[in-house]
């Protein structure tokens, strides 16, 4: 796993020795990504530079190295990822005469490109990317990421040269990059809790689509991103032919789906462990492991002193069963307020889902012991397992039948008991079945019992500042996808359009974001076998009954699970990954957020008297709004770290 960065700047006007001090410069930036090596090409007359840093995961000899050239000279790559199946399209290209050097996938994948042509070639390659290829015959360059999004890759202008890396940072470190910021892209951090795409905190950058190309021409212009697959288009398509099967030949198809992706994301020249939480997904990875592994599997788990956040028992209970040999560590509140400061550093763009503290430290566990992780993430996107999946639909019948007045007054009574004493309230309820955080599933109830339908109930779920315009006035709120259920996948099924939609956003930009940057920035690679594109087609073809249902999520997750774990060890209420931090900000937190909210970046940005009134009521516990502040001191720490305002 690796960082990339590089400029394709048309005006001719530097050397190749500056071009190389300039792509080595960004590539800098991301040497976190790649601290095993780094280099970098340019070509003068066409104003190309490509710096890499490498993190050295498959062929760990020089031959492995980049940026990497084709072997007729043509193509040049700079490339983030790994190619789960490079060595049955390396035998492809070698029974066509293609001679390979080593066995590395990135010489695999420039090979690729050069013999069969770089859609082609996409077509072919499983896994995850992000790269640069410039094309010396055709003067062009090509930016491509993964299917589904694991790998990040940012572009944008600095004066007239057109930049791109795996992080922001990088694209600043160009001496004309303007780091003037995007009040929209603010409002939409305030709204979902980070950045959407295709906007990036930066005015003059963006985020490539998942499953897109961009192509920059000689003179420096942009093309339009262009798919290359399309997962709206893949559930639409399965909507149309769905799976017919029974739940067990479901099962079968699954177990033999996972047993190969993560057979291929076993593959590496370093030691592989997984993540354990003792939830459904990440136990279905490690039992698959388990199943395929020559020995016990590495296991790491992060557990609380605070039993409503901790899941280490769970995973304990799962690891004893599978064999595993299990790493835990129960971190304290220090340890976790240690993490805060780390945070500007560690996410180049800001990102408030709080769950990235337990995951950087989790991923800290693991690399002092392995190099490759693997995780159960986009498990629930994909077989139903959020709860919006089923509350939505159900509250959405049963609303029908109310009287808006009704629901008026039942959401003021509601709203007159603040979360905290919600939560007081449910401590009555049995701890087996209690949810955690009842204050929160209240207040968000409430928001939605006056709402028109599922739509709009969504976005109202997923929304942390309802009215973003309201704290961020100088901002709009971006109409990205969440906003437009016009342009969500055309299927009836209301759930499957939510699943669809997390896909798309969601879990890209949020569940794949928050994995990427913790574990690069402690030098460990994270993989995800639930995204094989295999995968993911066939739980798009699945009936909503073998996803989600009113009793059950991931129905069929769980049956596949229960052939290698009995069902009481996993058996449990969705809790998230979560911390206290309703609690820390009014404690240990309090004069870190006071200190933020006090600043001159937070009186330049935001609404004094909505951001006041929200700390007041949150320090109070008049209200809960933890989230929602914590969204707002992610965007201050990340500015000041950086100075800007």
């Amino acid at each position: 796993m690796c960082g990339i960065a590089g400029l394709l700047d048309p005006t001719g006007s530097s050397t190749g020795d500056e071009l190389a001090a300039i792509a080595s410069a960004m590539a800098g930036e991301v040497a976190h990504r790649g601290p095993d090596g780094h280099g970098t090409w340019v070509d003068p007359a066409a104003g190309v530079g490509l710096g890499h840093r490498r993190l050295s995961i498959l062929d760990l000899s020089d031959a492995g190295a980049q940026p990497m050239t084709s072997a007729d000279g043509r193509w040049v790559l700079a490339y983030n990822g790994e190619v789960y199946n490079h060595r049955e399209l390396g035998r492809r290209l070698v029974a066509e005469g293609v001679r390979l050097r080593g066995h590395s996938d990135t010489e695999v994948l420039v090979e690729a490109i050069a013999a069969w042509g770089l859609g082609r070639a996409l077509e072919r390659c499983e896994g995850m990317w992000a790269f640069a290829v410039w094309d010396r015959r055709e003067r062009r360059l090509t930016l491509a990421r993964d299917r589904v999004g694991e790998k990040p890759l940012y572009y944008g202008t600095a004066g007239r040269a057109v930049v791109f890396a795996s992080g922001l940072d990088a694209l600043a470190a160009h001496p004309d990059f303007d780091r003037t910021i995007s009040a929209d892209a603010v409002c939409g951090l305030m709204r979902y809790k980070y950045v959407p795409a295709p906007l990036a905190i930066f005015r003059d950058a963006c985020k490539l689509p998942p499953g897109c190309t961009v192509v920059v021409e000689a003179d420096g212009s942009v093309g339009e991103p262009v798919a290359y697959w399309s997962y709206a288009e893949v559930v639409e398509q399965a909507a149309a032919r769905p799976f017919e099967g029974s739940i067990t030949e479901a099962v079968d198809e699954l177990e033999q789906l996972l047993a190969s992706s993560v057979s291929r994301r076993l593959v590496a020249d370093v030691p592989v462990g997984a993540f354990l939480s003792g939830g459904i997904d990440s136990s279905t990875i490690v039992a698959a492991m388990q199943a395929v592994a020559s020995g016990p599997v590495a296991t790491f788990t992060i557990g609380s002193p605070d039993s409503g956040f901790d899941e280490s028992d769970d995973a304990r209970r799962v690891a004893r069963h599978l064999g595993t040999r299990h790493h835990e560590l129960i971190a304290t509140g220090a340890d976790a307020l240690a993490v805060v400061d780390l945070l500007p550093v560690v996410y180049d763009e800001p990102f408030a889902d709080s769950s990235q503290i337990p995951t950087f430290l989790v991923s800290q566990l693991a690399r002092r012991h392995v190099t490759v992780a693997l995780s159960g993430d986009g498990g629930d996107e994909l077989f139903g397992g959020y709860n919006r999946y089923r509350w939505i639909p159900g509250i959405d019948r049963r609303l029908r039948r109310v009287p808006i007045g009704a629901r008026r007054l039942a959401a003021r009574i509601a709203n007159r008991l603040p979360a905290d004493r919600w939560d007081d309230v449910g401590r009555v309820i049995p701890e087996r079945v209690r949810p955690r955080q009842l204050g929160l599933k209240v207040e968000k109830a409430a928001s939605v019992a006056v709402l028109g339908g599922p739509e709009e109930m969504y976005l109202r779920v997923i929304s942390h500042w309802p009215d973003p315009t309201a704290v961020v006035p100088r901002g709009t709120d971006p109409e990205v996808l969440a906003k437009r259920p016009e342009r969500w996948p055309a299927v009836a099924d209301g759930t499957a359009r939510m699943m669809a939609v997390d896909l798309l956003t969601y879990l890209p930009d949020d569940i794949l974001t928050k994995v990427d940057r913790a574990t690069m920035a402690v030098g460990l690679e994270g993989r995800v076998p639930f995204l094989d594109r295999r995968i993911v087609e066939f739980a798009a073809a699945l009936p909503m009954s073998m996803r989600s249902s009113d009793g059950e999520s991931k129905v069929v997750l769980r049956r596949l699970l229960d052939r290698s774990v009995p069902r009481h060890l996993v058996d449990r209420t969705k809790t998230g990954f979560g911390i206290p931090l309703d609690a820390w900000l009014r404690g240990p937190l309090r004069g870190w957020a006071s200190d933020l909210l006090d600043g001159p970046v937070a009186s330049e940005w935001f609404d004094p008297t909505t951001l006041r009134t929200a700390w007041d009521e949150h320090r109070t516990g008049a209200r809960n709004h933890g989230y929602r502040l914590w969204d707002v001191l992610m965007f201050l720490a990340w500015a000041e770290h950086r100075g800007l305002s």
